[in-house]
């Protein structure tokens, strides 16, 4: 019986790339950045569910007929009225509080570090309280949405100057 090329087992870079795309898609991101111990992985979405994966260092899968068989994203300018940096989406639809708790101080502020784990606010559904890390590492620009407020899938939440 011939061996089906899906029935491989995957190298642990591979699985990692896989589940970084899966967070990419649950998240809504359309790019991450991860470098750690000279490796850098690059990820950016072209179009509804297109990843485009880049990496640069020693890395066993960059060889991966896989990750080898995406191109490389055509470098375009941002079009100038573009505001500046990352936006973080509402991962799903709620009411959008900035602490844990009325008496609590915010989890981020404008000008506050984050990295990808922050959790930037907390969206109730149905008196479930659901932490929303930022998936991004850099600085807070703008809190786009007010305490208290719903928020629906995609909406905007913060904006973000990317490290």
């Amino acid at each position: 019986m011939a061996e089906n090329p899906t029935d491989r087992p995957e190298s642990p870079d591979v699985k990692r790339i896989r589940h970084l795309v899966r967070l990419m898609k649950v998240y809504d991101l359309t790019a991450i950045d991860i470098q750690e111990a000279g490796t850098k992985i690059r990820l950016r979405r072209r179009g509804a569910d297109v990843p485009v994966v880049q990496a640069v260092g020693p890395v066993a899968f960059a060889q991966a007929p896989a990750a080898a068989a995406l191109p490389a994203a055509p470098a375009t300018p941002p079009p100038a009225a573009a505001p500046v940096g990352l936006i973080i989406e509402s991962p799903m639809v709620g009411t959008f509080y900035t602490a844990s708790s009325p008496s609590s101080p915010p989890f981020v502020v404008a000008g506050g570090a984050i990295r990808p784990e922050t959790t930037v606010c907390v969206i109730e559904a149905m008196k479930v309280f659901t932490d929303i890390p930022a998936g991004v590492a850099g600085t807070i620009l703008e809190v786009l949405a007010k305490n208290g407020q719903a928020v629906e899938f995609g909406q905007p939440l913060f904006r973000v100057n990317p490290a």
